[in-house]
């Protein structure tokens, strides 16, 4: 632990030196953009130390994994936990129970369970609305590869929209993997225009949270507008499988 904390807490510092100069570069602030240091896989002695490295706010991908770390990290009431992978209908309760935040909202059905769960558990859970951007058949998300059926998801969205213990922040998405951070720009570009029409649409509601970028593409996320990026391998290192 000793030696890790150093390593991790100098890598974290260069992450926010690097989001830093992307946001000057396109004329942002940059304290618009929030750095999620993704503990997912990772022992709980490595986000322990993600956190005494200055890390507050963590994703995790898996629900039982995230609130087991959570639930064992209590004396660190400043931390927010996201839940940033795809969650499964049955694993609903956990994450309307446990998360600060949720990046991966990906159906009305699975908005719905959430906010049954919420509701019996007496609190509101922020969300993300995931979208397909890329048009993979392997990603989860409401499909917005095409923009002339972007009207075509109004319906779904103004009833998640509706629902009492869900708060609607904004937008997500993972773009189809590809070699060079260029690759992933026009995909951001397009969750960047696909926030301008739904803010258009739902006025009342206000999207303002953008989250896109990870360790290989997320300096290209702030210049397009990211506010929230998902870095894990540039800061605690390969997941850790067992």
């Amino acid at each position: 632990m000793s030696d890790l904390v150093p390593l991790i807490r100098e890598r974290y510092l260069q992450t926010l030196e690097n989001i830093a100069c992307a946001a000057q570069s396109a004329g942002r602030k940059p304290e618009s953009v929030k750095l999620v240091v993704v503990t997912k896989t990772q022992p709980v002695e490595v986000v322990q130390a993600a956190i005494e490295a200055g890390a507050h706010l963590l994703g995790e991908n898996y629900p039982e994994e995230g609130v087991m770390k959570l639930q064992s990290m209590r004396q660190f009431s400043a931390v927010e936990w996201h839940m940033i992978g795809h969650v499964q209908s049955r694993k609903a309760q956990l994450v309307a129970q446990n998360f600060n935040l949720l990046h991966s909202l990906d159906s009305l059905k699975l908005a719905k369970r959430l906010d049954r769960f919420c509701g019996e558990a007496g609190r509101a859970l922020p969300v993300l609305l995931e979208f397909n951007v890329g048009g993979e058949d392997s990603k989860s998300g409401w499909l917005a590869g095409d923009e002339t059926h972007w009207s075509a998801l109004l319906d779904d969205l103004a009833a998640v929209v509706a629902l009492p213990n869900l708060q609607v922040r904004g937008l997500m998405t993972m773009p189809p993997l590809g070699g060079t951070s260029e690759f992933s720009r026009p995909f951001f570009q397009k969750l960047k225009r696909l926030q301008q029409y739904l803010a258009s649409q739902f006025q009342q509601v206000n999207f303002s949270e953008l989250s896109m970028g990870t360790s290989g593409d997320y300096e290209t996320a702030v210049q397009e507008g990211a506010t929230l990026v998902r870095v894990g391998t540039a800061i605690v290192g390969a997941r850790q499988y067992t």
